[in-house]
C-alpha cells in the first residue's frame, strides 16, 4: 500500500513520494490502485478528477484525502482577467474557447426531463466574483436593469421563501458564445473586476469517474466548488459535482461542497438506462420512461452486490441550483448522516420537479439520519420506491417544504425528526410510519390513482409488483402536531373514515363479493393512529383512542439559530408529563399491506424505535415527540 502526494510545487514527472510529489490530483488518480492513499496538500486545484482505478473491498479502499490541517480546494472553474469597462458598471471579457475543451457551459442550456422553467433559457455557465455566484441575465440590454431579471416560482413553497440573495441579485452576467471565443459581459455594481477574483465554471464536475464500476473510493476533507453540472432527472444521466457514477461502496465525508449549477453529490443512475427520452421524443409520458428506467437498471446490474451502499457523512453542502444530494437507484442501501445542507434551489433561476436538499428515487433500505436541512426549496423528497427507507433524527426548518414522500408503498419509517417549516409534510404514498416526530406545519395527504409504481422483494432491488397509491395504510404514533396561524391542515383528522384494522378493511371489501379491483378501489384502506399529542389547533383522528389534545394551548414553538448552534424552544401543558406511551417495534408497527413486509433493519433484523433526536435511549414507555427530555412548562433545548 502506497501513499502518493500531490502539491502545487510538484511535477507530474515525479514519482509522487512526499519529497517528489505530483502536481495534479489526476496524475495520482491515474497511478494509485486499491489500498493506496492519495494525500493532497494545500492549494487550489482546477481540474476534474476522474478516478481510473477502483478499490477492491471495504478493507482495500482507494483513499483521496486533503492533508491534515491544510485547505485543499478543487474547483471546476478558471480565473478570467483583463476585463474591459464598457459603460459604467458594465464590463466585458473575451475568452478563448480552448479553455472549455469540448464542453462550453455558456453555450449549453440547463435541460432535461421534468425541468419546467421552459419560458426562458438558463445556461450551465456561472460567473463568480470573489467566490460569490452572479446571476444570469436574459439579454445584453437587461444587464443595465438587473432588477428585471427573470425569476421562476417554486412549486413547493407554501409561503414564499425569503430572498437570501437579495443583496447579490443585481450582480448579473450575459454570455455570447461564438465559434472561437465567448464574450461575457457583466454588471459588477461598482466592483472593479480587475481588482477582484473573477472565475467562470468550465468543467461539469470536480470528482466524478468517467467509467462506471469504480468501487470503494473514499474522498475526505476537500472543498469542492464551481461546477457546471447538468439537470439530473431520474430518467437522465445524473451528474454531480462529486459522485460514484453507478458504483458501490463510496465514502464521501467531511467535505465542503458548494456552488454546483445543479447537483452537489450524485448517487444516481448512468446514461445507458435512459437519457431524458421524454423531452427528446414527447411520444409517451415521462412516468412511462421512468418505469422503463427501473427495469433497465435491473437488466444492467442494479443489485446490492454491485450498486449503492455508499456513506455520505459530515459534509457541508450549499448553494446548489437543483439538489444537495440526488440519486435514482444508485442511492440504494446507503447511509446519509450528520450533513448540513442549505440554500438549495433558492436562487429561482430555473425550476423543475426534481429539486430538494436530498432528492432520492428508489432509496431502498437507505438511512437518512441526523442531518440539518434548512433554507431549501424542499428539504427531503423521497420519490418512488421508498422501501426500507428510514428517515430519523433530522432537523428541518426555514424550507419551502420540509418533507415529501411520493408514490411509494413502504415500508418506510419517519421517526424522531423535527419538521418546523410552515409547510411540513406532503404524503402521497401508502405503507408509511411516522413515529415520535414534531410536525409543526401544514400537511397534505392524498392518493395517486393514475400512476402505478414498483415495489420490491424485501431488502432487494428485485421488482415484486406495481400498483397505484390508494391512500391509507399509514401509521402515526407518538407524534406532536402543532398547528400555527398560517397553517391550514395539521394533524391526523384527514384520515377520518378509514378503518382501523386490516381485517375490518377486508370485511368491508367483501361485502361486495364477488369482487376484484373495483371493490378495493371503492373502500378506504386501514390506518393505525394512536398516542399522538395535538396543540395550537391541530386535530386528531376521530377514532384515535389514546391522545392528548390541548387545541387552544399555544406552544410558542420555534427553532432558533444561535451562532452555529440550534435550539428548540416550546412550551407544553402540564398534562404532557403524564402522557406516556409504548415504544414502537417491528412487532407493534402493523404489517404493510401491498408490499407484504414488516418494518425492519436493512439486514432484516427487528427494529426498536427507542433512540431520540439527542441519542437518548429509552426502555420504558416514552413521551410523544423526538426529545425525551421535553416536559410540561417552558423548554429550551440545544438540538445541534
Amino acid at each position: 500500500m502506497t501513499e502518493y502526494h500531490v502539491s502545487k510545487t510538484g511535477n507530474d514527472q515525479n514519482d509522487g513520494s512526499k519529497n517528489r510529489p505530483f502536481l495534479t490530483i489526476q496524475k495520482a488518480a491515474d497511478t494509485a490502485i486499491a489500498g493506496d492513499t492519495v494525500t493532497v496538500h494545500e492549494g487550489t486545484y482546477r481540474e476534474w478528477v476522474k478516478p481510473l482505478n477502483p478499490g477492491l473491498s471495504d478493507r482495500r479502499r482507494l483513499v483521496y484525502q486533503a492533508a491534515p490541517d491544510e485547505r485543499v480546494i478543487i474547483k471546476g472553474s478558471e480565473v478570467v482577467k483583463h476585463w474591459q469597462q464598457v459603460d459604467g458598471n458594465i464590463w466585458k471579457a473575451t475568452i478563448d474557447n480552448h479553455i472549455f475543451g469540448d464542453f462550453n457551459p455558456f453555450a449549453t442550456a440547463v435541460w432535461g426531463d421534468w425541468l419546467t422553467s421552459i419560458d426562458h433559457t438558463s445556461h450551465l455557465g456561472s460567473v463568480y466574483v470573489d467566490g460569490k455566484a452572479m446571476f444570469e441575465s436574459q439579454s445584453l440590454e437587461a444587464l443595465k436593469n438587473p432588477e428585471q431579471r427573470k425569476t421562476v416560482e417554486n412549486f413547493f413553497t407554501h409561503e414564499q421563501l425569503p430572498d437570501f440573495y437579495s443583496e447579490d441579485t443585481k450582480l448579473v452576467w450575459y454570455a455570447e458564445p461564438q465559434a472561437q471565443q465567448t464574450i461575457i459581459s457583466a454588471n459588477f455594481q461598482g466592483i472593479d473586476p480587475n481588482n477582484a477574483l473573477i472565475e467562470i465554471n468550465v468543467r461539469p464536475c470536480c470528482f466524478f469517474p468517467e467509467r462506471t464500476g469504480i468501487d470503494y473510493i473514499t474522498v475526505r476533507n476537500f472543498e469542492m466548488a464551481q461546477t457546471a453540472t447538468q439537470w439530473a432527472p431520474p430518467t437522465g444521466n445524473q451528474q454531480g459535482l462529486i459522485g460514484p457514477h453507478w458504483s458501490k461502496g463510496w465514502i464521501i465525508e467531511d467535505n465542503l461542497i458548494h456552488d454546483s449549477k445543479c447537483s452537489g453529490i450524485s448517487l444516481g443512475k448512468e446514461l445507458s438506462t435512459g437519457d431524458s427520452y421524454y423531452y427528446r421524443r414527447y411520444d409517451k409520458p415521462g412516468y412511462t420512461y421512468q418505469i422503463e428506467t427501473v427495469f433497465a437498471g435491473e437488466h444492467n446490474g442494479w443489485d446490492k452486490d454491485r450498486i449503492g451502499s455508499h456513506i455520505i457523512r459530515r459534509n457541508h453542502i450549499y448553494n446548489c441550483g437543483q439538489t444537495g444530494i440526488v440519486g435514482h437507484m444508485g442511492c440504494a442501501f446507503s447511509q446519509i448522516y450528520d450533513n448540513e445542507i442549505h440554500d438549495i434551489a433558492t436562487r429561482h433561476e430555473f425550476e423543475g420537479w426534481e429539486i430538494a436538499g436530498i432528492k432520492l428515487h428508489a432509496a431502498i433500505d437507505t438511512q437518512i439520519r441526523h442531518n440539518r436541512i434548512y433554507r431549501c426549496s424542499l428539504g427531503t423528497w423521497l420519490d418512488w420506491q421508498a422501501q426500507g427507507t428510514r428517515v430519523h433524527q433530522n432537523i428541518y426548518y426555514q424550507n419551502g417544504m420540509d418533507f415529501f414522500v411520493e408514490v411509494s408503498h413502504g415500508p418506510f419509517l419517519i421517526e424522531n425528526n423535527i419538521f418546523a417549516s410552515k409547510y411540513a409534510l406532503r404524503h402521497l404514498s401508502d405503507g408509511g410510519a411516522y413515529v415520535n416526530n414534531i410536525i409543526a406545519g401544514d400537511m397534505l395527504v392524498d392518493d395517486v390513482r393514475n400512476r402505478s409504481t414498483p415495489y420490491h422483494l424485501p431488502h432487494s432491488t428485485t421488482v415484486k409488483g406495481m400498483t397505484a397509491v390508494y391512500g391509507g395504510d399509514d401509521r402515526y404514533f407518538n407524534n406532536i402536531f402543532i398547528s400555527r396561524k398560517t397553517v391550514k391542515n395539521c394533524g391526523t383528522d384527514m384520515y377520518d373514515g378509514h378503518p382501523q384494522s386490516l381485517q375490518a378493511y377486508i370485511d368491508d371489501v367483501q361485502t361486495q363479493a364477488p369482487t376484484d379491483l373495483e371493490g378495493y378501489e371503492a373502500k378506504k384502506t386501514p390506518v393505525y393512529i394512536d398516542n399522538n399529542a395535538y396543540f395550537n389547533g391541530a386535530k386528531n383522528f376521530a377514532d384515535e383512542k389514546n391522545y392528548l389534545s390541548e387545541a387552544s394551548f399555544d406552544t410558542k414553538f420555534a427553532v432558533e439559530e444561535r451562532g452555529e448552534s440550534l435550539y428548540l424552544r416550546m412550551t407544553l401543558p402540564e398534562t404532557f408529563d403524564d402522557f406516556k406511551n409504548p415504544i414502537k417495534t417491528t412487532a407493534t408497527l402493523p404489517h404493510v399491506r401491498i408490499v407484504d413486509a414488516d418494518f425492519e433493519q436493512p439486514d432484516g433484523s427487528k427494529l426498536t424505535v427507542n433512540t431520540d433526536l439527542l441519542n437518548q435511549n429509552s426502555n420504558d414507555d416514552i413521551a410523544a415527540g423526538p426529545i425525551q427530555s421535553l416536559k410540561g412548562g417552558q423548554n429550551q433545548i440545544k438540538i445541534w
